[in-house]
């Protein structure tokens, strides 16, 4: 009896590692719609894409599966292949597996062939894109008319259908192949121009193919359009005897299963729509729902290991097939429709995505040279060659980085790097050296750009990148009557009028940047008096009461005969009864021109909105994790201590205390 507790108890431990199993299998992936939530290395490709097509969505399947460990399981022989007149550096060449026939003609493939293929940043194209298409029947897009465009330059395109029977007796339909598509379409659940592409990419443009000829002996009469159940054999036309056994009774199959599949599949309109039905439930509707998830077996529903329910061996299967479906879309004007994309996503993925097998690493020296475009709209492509897909385009000026140069006999290319992420190859004559470091970008700072006559303010000037800091600058007035500027940077007001002062790289004079100023007459001290409630250092005010900071109270506070306006810190005039906040200013006017402006700081407002609430904690907040830095006039109302430090969570701290009413934050 204690013998037979112990089966029952493991029993039911088996059965609830089972369900966790299964449990976890199915939480494994996550789907997330929106660019944005993809990993930054997707994102260029795929804006690019969403500038042509509008309506095109993107999924991010993250897997939650290890890059390395995806590769190590995809990687074993036999589980994918390359034709054998292929390059070697497409097959593995391991002693005794180096052009081992796996099924007649096809070789193991290398696992660089592999890592190339399954890397999904390498097909973010208008094209290789379609094999993450969601394969699922559309009715608003699927059509005969789209599926004969598919079929075009083959024996099914615009064609009646005929098979024969076992004995040898001819049959014609009244229906076309595109006909049959459709139904099986409609039948399975499955996206009909999916099937047609995927019987041009098992049996190829000829009616002739074994698989569909009816003639191979001993299978007379059966059909198997998608070569299901055609597993790899080295006998002649192993794998194809075996998917016309499969055709003939399911190589074993239960009745239930046969029934539901239509077999035996002995004419053409049942290996069509049966074999689309068995892609529907074998793949699409249990989670397989893109050639790239039918071909590599890193997410499905079914609760059983990842890895060996895979359709097809050829590595490059979702590569080929994508082109077929792009090009049925294309001649069917459907390209701008509404279409989602699922696409894997893998944790630890490698920086930069494995290179095809097809170029040469002898063609390129590593390389990372800063780079600018020296002609306009310039093909960025996703190989070295016209053949290959344009990803994007650059123009005169545009920056990147070189990471290979190439060094290819004739016409050459360099992989490039471009500044928003994407990576690329460009024509070599197209691009130009950088001096190793340049002047990029030139910013400007004053503190005020409004000078009393006689006042001189220095300009703040920032070069980037921060290697180039020590680069000689040219300082330049539009006006020397007006202003001023020597080789410092020190401006100096000499008369009333308006000046624009430009700093120019000296090495490369496209790049500059420019501020404009205004010289006003000099503002007495005694033109303006200020209540002593408030603290005035230099032009900026603080000292408000928090609770009442309307314009018609601080303007009590001020004493003038000259024209005052307020303004916020987005530049609206602001009436009586509106609040005053931080980055808000005084206007000091005289006949309609500006003498003089004053900056509000209200300590705790860091938004500018003149209240103190939860929406600044969450603004320093950001802040203080650098993910969105404030900028000098909010940075100082943020330092609610009022030490020369940057503000800390101390801050925050005593925000949240004012607005919970414990300590009243002091002006």
């Amino acid at each position: 009896m204690k013998y037979k507790s112990h089966i029952l108890i493991c029993i039911l431990c088996l059965a609830l590692i089972m369900s966790l199993i299964i449990y976890f299998k199915v939480e494994a992936s996550t789907k997330l719609q929106g660019i944005e939530n993809f990993p930054e290395s997707y994102k260029p490709y795929l804006t690019e894409l969403i500038k042509k097509h509008p309506n095109w969505k993107f999924t991010a399947l993250y897997t939650n599966l290890d890059w390395n460990y995806v590769i190590d399981q995809e990687n074993e022989f036999g589980k994918n292949l390359v034709p054998k007149n292929y390059s070697d550096s497409w097959k593995n060449t391991t002693p005794g597996q180096y052009n081992v026939e796996v099924d007649s003609g096809w070789v193991d493939s290398s696992r660089q062939a592999v890592e190339y293929c399954m890397d999904p940043r390498n097909f973010l194209n208008e094209v290789r894109i379609f094999q993450f298409e969601a394969l699922s029947y559309d009715q608003t897009t699927n059509s005969a008319e789209g599926i004969e465009k598919i079929l075009y330059g083959t024996e099914f395109y615009n064609t009646k259908v005929t098979y024969l029977t076992s004995n040898g007796t001819s049959v014609e339909m009244n229906e076309k192949y595109s006909d049959l598509i459709l139904k099986a379409g409609k039948t399975s659940y499955v996206s009909a121009y999916h099937l047609a592409s995927r019987i041009k990419q098992e049996v190829g443009p000829f009616l002739s193919h074994s698989s569909i000829s009816g003639k191979v002996a001993g299978f007379e009469g059966l059909y198997n359009f998608y070569n299901i159940g055609a597993t790899s054999s080295s006998e002649p036309m192993g794998a194809i005897k075996n998917g016309l056994q499969y055709a003939k009774d399911g190589k074993g199959a239960s009745q239930e299963t046969k029934n539901k599949y239509l077999i035996p599949w002995n004419t053409k309109e049942k290996a069509i729509t049966g074999g689309g039905i068995f892609i529907g439930e074998s793949y699409i509707n249990v989670g397989q729902n893109t050639i790239y998830l039918q071909k590599f077996d890193v997410n499905d529903d079914r609760g059983t290991p990842l890895f060996w329910h895979q359709y097809m061996t050829n590595v490059l299967a979702p590569y080929s097939e994508s082109k077929l479906i792009y090009q049925g879309y294309q001649k069917n004007g459907l390209l701008d429709t509404s279409i989602n994309f699922i696409i894997p996503v893998y944790n630890n993925m490698p920086e930069i995505q494995t290179q095809s097998p097809a170029i040469a690493t002898t063609d390129f020296k590593q390389d990372n040279t800063k780079v600018y475009c020296n002609a306009s709209n310039v093909n960025i492509r996703s190989g070295p060659g016209t053949s290959y897909e344009i990803l994007t385009q650059v123009t005169t000026n545009d920056k990147m980085t070189r990471i290979a140069k190439g060094v290819q006999a004739g016409e050459r290319w360099d992989k490039v790097k471009l500044e928003n992420g994407l990576i690329g190859y460009i024509f070599q004559n197209y691009v130009t050296d950088l001096p190793p470091v340049q002047i990029e970008k030139i910013e400007l700072s004053l503190e005020n750009a409004i000078l009393q006559k006689g006042e001189t303010k220095q300009l703040q000037v920032t070069i980037l990148p921060q290697e180039a800091s020590d680069h000689k600058v040219i300082y330049k007035s539009s006006n020397t009557q007006v202003a001023t500027v020597d080789n410092m940077g020190n401006i100096t007001a000499i008369k009333e009028g308006e000046a624009i002062i430009q700093v120019i790289a000296e090495e490369n004079s496209k790049i500059q940047a420019q501020c404009k100023l205004t010289v006003v007459r000099k503002l007495e001290d005694s033109e303006i008096h200020f209540d002593s409630s408030l603290s005035v250092n230099g032009t900026e005010i603080s000292g408000l009461d928090h609770s009442n900071n309307t314009v018609e109270i601080l303007k009590q506070k001020i004493t003038t005969d000259l024209e005052l306006q307020f303004v916020n810190n987005k530049g609206d005039i602001l009436g009586e009864e509106d609040v005053i906040g931080t980055g808000s200013k005084i206007q000091v006017k005289e006949n309609g021109n500006i003498l003089l402006e004053y900056t509000i700081i209200l300590y705790g407002d860091i938004n500018g909105d003149g209240k103190i609430t939860s929406v600044d904690l969450l603004v320093l907040q950001r802040h203080i994790l650098e993910i969105e830095p404030l900028e000098e006039i909010y940075t100082k109302a943020a330092n609610i201590r009022k030490t020369a430090s940057k503000p800390t969570s101390v801050d925050l701290l005593l925000i949240q205390r004012h607005i919970l009413g414990l300590q009243i934050i002091e002006q």
